[in-house]
């Protein structure tokens, strides 16, 4: 089960930090990935680490979010700035099966149930 926090209430422009935490042994284990949901559409993926790490992002937050890593802490973080109101969405995490020669972005979560998420708000 990982757990995720750090979103809110923020005006376009804005940063949030988000913060994905799990067990050790799977922040160790697996690649991770975040995902967005809106009410009403399929849950989508934002940023993710795949094959050596190498990270990767949706077309629409290239250049806006970041994504890390803190082994110290067994976290992965979305660092993301110049919000938008299409940002707007429940932000969520997962480790991720990522196929030899893909792109991390079309991994496929391995949860078997989701977490609560992060609400991530985005007003003036």
């Amino acid at each position: 089960q990982l757990v995720e926090s750090g979103g809110g209430l923020v005006q376009p422009g804005g940063s949030l930090n988000l913060s994905c935490t799990g067990s050790k042994w799977t922040m160790n284990s697996y690649n991770i990935g975040w995902f967005r949901q809106v009410p009403g559409k399929e849950r989508e993926p934002v940023a993710c680490e795949g094959v050596y790490n190498k990270l990767e992002y949706d077309e629409s937050v290239k250049g806006r979010f970041t994504f890390s890593r803190d082994n110290t802490k067994n976290m992965r973080r979305l660092h993301m700035e110049n919000l938008k109101p299409e940002d707007t969405a429940v932000y969520y995490c997962s480790p991720i099966a990522v196929p030899s020669g893909t792109d991390c972005l079309a991994g496929t979560p391995l949860l078997r149930s989701w977490g609560q998420g992060t609400q991530v708000t985005v007003s003036s």
